[in-house]
């Protein structure tokens, strides 16, 4: 049976079809690993004290995230799959993923219609999730798609690790259908993350390479007058 090869030092990048990575915190895991023919990105996390499993966006590719959890009796147990949003390169494995380890499914609300299963828990603007004993925090973010949303874990013994599925890149935020939709993402963007997290938290988009908060808050402006 094949397995995804993990490296331990963690950079943030990936390759298509390549290693995944993982980061090692005090009470938790994520391990990043790219799938499917968009250099999607999916994300496990792992509580440290449980062995509970949390999946952020079950792209494409589900016999590699399956080989990602493990087939060893010692593999996590996913409990929840998370789909930050409802374009379909996010979630082609989200059935097949969610089935084969009797996962519950989470979404927000405007997002939900589009998803090829009905998600067993809607989260809106504030709402948490566990994975274990950790806690996320369910952030919306209007405008690369109604009902888009991001994951915060505050780290206690660290920094904040935020999971921004297409709404926040490196360079930019995430691609809109009109200006209104751009002002939107970009106000809640700069209102509901800038605004509130420090320059050390370290975000994980849902295709490339990380960045942090501190790297990229210079050029808001820039976005804003470019509008994209």
């Amino acid at each position: 049976m094949c397995t995804v090869n993990i490296a331990e030092t963690y950079t943030g990048h990936v390759d298509p079809g390549g290693d995944a990575t993982r980061r090692t915190l005090d009470a938790l895991t994520i391990t990043k690993l790219s799938v499917g023919p968009m250099d999607n990105n999916a994300y496990l996390l792992v509580c440290r004290a449980t062995n509970e499993a949390l999946l952020i966006d079950a792209a494409n590719d589900p016999d590699r995230i399956s080989d990602l959890i493990g087939h060893g009796p010692d593999r996590p147990s996913l409990r929840t799959v998370v789909t930050t949003h409802q374009h379909q390169d996010h979630w082609q494995a989200l059935g097949a993923v969610a089935g084969a380890n009797g996962a519950n499914t989470a979404a927000h609300p405007l997002d939900a219609e589009p998803l090829p299963v009905p998600p067993d828990f809607l989260v809106e603007h504030g709402d948490t999730l566990t994975v274990g004993e950790v806690t996320l925090s369910v952030i919306h973010l209007r405008g690369h798609t109604p009902g888009s949303i991001a994951l915060l874990y505050r780290d206690p013994a660290g920094y904040p690790h935020l999971f921004t599925g297409d709404s926040l890149f490196p360079g930019g935020v995430g691609k809109t259908s009109s200006p209104e939709n751009f002002t939107s993402l970009l106000d809640d963007v700069s209102s509901r993350i800038f605004d509130e997290l420090p320059d050390e938290t370290w975000f994980y988009p849902g295709h490339g390479d990380d960045s942090t908060l501190g790297a990229e808050r210079p050029k808001l402006g820039e976005w804003r007058e470019r509008g994209w």
